[in-house]
């Protein structure tokens, strides 16, 4: 029993549409890399994966998981070593970054830094030889979509880092790519920016209506903007679903520490109550967790998330509880984080909000209870190591 931050057989979910309708497909995808030592390392270990057309995708996971290298696979930077890369059905394997119908948003921005802001955007039209009277017209709709209109005439330098990354964005619009792929394109920005783009990327996408794929390391980004997203580890989709899904119903011990905290706890199946697997666990306490056909004497791990645990003084009749000892208190002004630490010396931790419910005041070293609804419990397909 643990509080986690974050492997198990990876879980592919359902795809939106087939794979021949699907804006993106990747069939057994894989990529293979010889160090210097001549190692073949497997930096992406056979992905199947469907990207509906229009949709905000993200691929998370931490450093070295496979998901840059999943991308630039998908945009043609990075050659497959097996499997197929389709865009809206057609096979683009072996076709060149500059012949797929996407564009690449990088963390860097990459901008011109002697042209002026009209100039980047409209740096791609004019290769394509776009005429002119076009040119001004796409240019303006792209910056006025990212809210720039009328700073064509600065140079990047005049500008904030956010309105920066807003120009390379215009400037993968202004092209009408069927995709856009975005690799950490917030991650040199301040917190609150980052915050704030994250909810105008969404805007975006949503008003031009083509896909996103989005690579990202960062949890609450890809819950705040994702329709679904993609938790990688290894090389490899430890598990595919919609922001609410994965959060809520995490398929393995990873993914329920990698997204969010999540505090886990062991125990053996002593008997059931109804569809409730009754847990005999160490110390004092009562588990029970949703379980499907188990059998007694097995072992589950089970997850539970900090807000959905209250503290109390007294143990309830009913649902679960669990002894412990509050070993830290952190204020947080909206909220307060408890350590709690159970008989068998691991910890919990428990977001309370501080708002007029609040019943009971606690410190460091007092008894307490933890105590949630079993239904809030989920029990988990797979254990390992966190990353």
């Amino acid at each position: 029993m643990s509080a986690t931050t974050g492997s198990a057989p990876p879980q592919v979910g359902s795809p939106p549409e087939s794979q021949s309708t699907a804006a993106i497909s990747l069939v057994g995808v894989a990529k293979e890399y010889t160090t210097g030592r001549g190692d073949s390392v497997r930096a992406v270990d056979g992905i199947d994966l469907a990207i509906g057309q229009g949709e905000f995708f993200s691929l998370l996971g931490p450093s070295g998981c496979g998901k840059t290298t999943t991308l630039r696979m998908i945009g043609g930077f990075e050659e497959a070593t097996e499997g197929h890369v389709l865009l809206y059905g057609e096979d683009v394997t072996d076709i060149p970054p500059n012949r797929r119908d996407v564009n690449m948003v990088f963390q860097s921005y990459a901008l011109f830094p002697h042209m002026d802001i009209f100039a980047n955007v409209a740096f791609g039209l004019r290769r394509a030889r776009v005429p002119k009277r076009e040119i001004t017209d796409r240019v303006q709709e792209a910056l006025e979509l990212v809210e720039l209109g009328g700073m064509g005439e600065r140079r990047p330098s005049q500008l904030s880092g956010g309105q920066q990354q807003r120009v390379a964005l215009a400037r993968a619009l202004v092209n009408k790519p069927r995709a856009l792929l975005l690799d950490e394109p917030l991650g040199a920005l301040d917190l609150k920016l980052r915050q704030t783009m994250q909810i105008e990327l969404k805007r975006i996408q949503r008003e031009v209506g083509i896909t996103f794929v989005y690579v990202t390391h960062d949890q609450g980004e890809a819950l705040t903007m994702s329709d679904r997203l993609a938790v990688m580890n290894g090389g490899r989709i430890e598990q595919l679903g919609s922001p609410k899904e994965i959060y809520e119903r995490p398929a393995t011990k990873f993914t329920a520490g990698f997204i969010g905290t999540s505090n886990i706890i062991e125990g053996t199946v002593q008997r059931m109550d109804g569809s409730l697997a009754v847990l005999s666990i160490p110390g004092e306490g009562r588990v029970l967790v949703p379980v499907d056909s188990p059998h007694t004497g097995e072992h589950i791990e089970l997850t539970v998330r900090p807000e959905k645990i209250t503290l109390c003084a007294e143990p309830p009749a009913d649902g679960c509880v669990l002894s412990g000892t509050i070993t830290e208190v952190v204020y947080l002004g909206t909220s307060t984080n408890y350590t709690v630490t159970a008989a068998d010396g691991t910890e919990m931790v428990v977001f309370a909000q501080n708002d007029a419910s609040a019943s009971i005041e606690l410190d460091r070293g007092q008894r307490a209870w933890l105590c949630w609804r079993p239904e809030h419990g989920y029990a988990l397909g797979g254990s390992g190591n966190p990353s």
